[in-house]
């Protein structure tokens, strides 16, 4: 009896050292897939599969991505261009929902943007508008599929060369911005369509800047839109700039003043650029942090402080003056 109770009991020690162990390689294994997650770098470029035989003439699309603040991404699509006209051309900034997952909007629509260590894959959070993805590209394309990472830069003699396209409406106007890097310069170009009398189309040099993104809206409620045109400047500084312009009475288009931040003593106080722009309602709002004398670039401890600008009619053209200031 006393020697199959110690067998009972031996077998029972054995079972139990199995479950521990068992129990603990799952947590080993649960601890190192998040890690992996956690480690996970989406920054980087991303191509179809026929990027693989781009020597042989076939056409391809890439997915360019860089990070951006507040746990967003900046998400460049671009193609073959060497041949024929871009197949697919599309900038947006997709917002963190976990660690491998990102959405945009568009047109009030979800577009999801999910991530493992090898790829991206892209897709609408509702199947029903997928239809949305080909807008994007031509020919039948669509942008839905899965692309491939590479550990190298994307081939610049066959890729298309515009580094930012969006088009907007509002009000029966419409807005084309776009900027390309040609002959060593970084021009950005505006054209309208449906102005009644002159449309505008206007290129500027914006060396030192990139086009991070543009917004319409009617912010002097006259029945007529203003486009805003946010760039950055390129460096560790991130300074923000604004370049905006108003629509008259639907006939044409003029620029808009806006005085850079860093020369209006107003808000620059401790001011050293990582600032946002955007439209709130019928006001131009910018948010940026401040420095404080010892801070480093990197290292921000003075809160931060948020401008609200309103838009009036001056002397020779319209401009953009702060209206009100915040911090917190």
């Amino acid at each position: 009896m006393k020697h199959n109770f110690f067998r009972v009991s031996l077998l029972l020690m054995v079972l139990f050292s199995a479950i521990a162990c068992k129990n603990e390689t799952k947590k080993t294994e649960k601890v190192k897939t998040l890690e992996t997650i956690q480690a996970l770098n989406v920054s980087g470029n991303y191509v179809s599969e026929d990027y693989s035989k781009k020597s042989e003439g076939y056409d391809w699309v890439s997915i360019a991505i860089t990070e951006a603040d507040n746990n967003e991404l900046n998400i460049s699509v671009r193609s073959r261009a060497d041949k024929k006209n871009p197949t697919c051309l599309f900038d947006t900034k997709a917002f963190k929902k976990n660690e491998n997952s990102y959405e945009s909007t568009y047109d009030g629509k979800i577009i999801k943007f999910k991530f493992s260590e090898e790829n991206i894959t892209i897709s609408t959070e509702n199947s029903d508008d997928s239809n949305m993805l080909y807008f994007f590209c031509n020919g039948g394309a669509s942008l839905a599929g899965t692309y491939k990472k590479i550990n190298e830069e994307l081939d610049q003699q066959q890729i298309d060369l515009t580094k930012f396209m969006k088009v907007l409406n509002l009000q029966e106007v419409g807005f084309n911005v776009s900027s390309i890097r040609k002959d060593d310069k970084n021009m950005m170009s505006i054209f309208t369509f449906g102005l009644e009398e002159s449309e505008y189309s206007e290129s500027f040099d914006i060396e030192g800047e990139q086009v991070i993104n543009a917004e319409v809206e009617d912010l002097n409620s006259d029945g007529s839109p203003e486009l805003f045109v946010y760039t950055q400047s390129i460096g560790s500084g991130s300074y923000g700039n604004v370049y905006a312009f108003s629509v008259n009475n639907k006939k044409s288009m003029s620029q808009v003043y806006f005085q850079p931040t860093a020369e209006n003593d107003k808000i620059n106080k401790g001011y050293m650029g990582h600032d946002e722009f955007s439209v709130v309602e019928n006001s131009l709002a910018q948010r940026f942090p401040i420095f404080k004398e010892k801070d480093t670039n990197t290292n921000p401890t003075g809160g931060t402080r948020q401008v609200s600008y309103k838009l009036i009619d001056g002397e020779a053209s319209r401009k953009l003056v702060v209206d009100k200031v915040s911090e917190y």
